[in-house]
């Protein structure tokens, strides 16, 4: 199993939102802190328990990673153009 990290790609698995692609944003514990860009804004991301979650083994662009991990605010627009591009 991949371990989740700031950054990476996860996809929904359950719930309303199942099959939607989200950017973890926090860690805390068993939870994260995801956001789509659209529904889910960086300034109101959704919490989202790991089980519920299928964490792939990409990230975003080195740039946006460097934002997340040093705690630099990041735009929705960037959220979405990542998400684009994986799809």
């Amino acid at each position: 199993m991949i371990d989740a990290k700031i950054g990476c790609f996860a996809i929904s698995r359950a719930g309303h939102d199942k099959d939607k692609i989200y950017v973890i944003l926090s860690l805390d514990g068993d939870r994260v802190m995801v956001s789509d860009g659209r529904l889910k804004t960086v300034d109101t991301p959704k919490k989202k328990s790991l089980k519920h979650l299928q964490l792939t083994n990409r990230t975003v662009n080195d740039t946006l990673l460097a934002k997340l991990r040093s705690g630099q605010p990041v735009t929705n627009e960037e959220i979405k153009y990542e998400i684009k591009h994986y799809q």
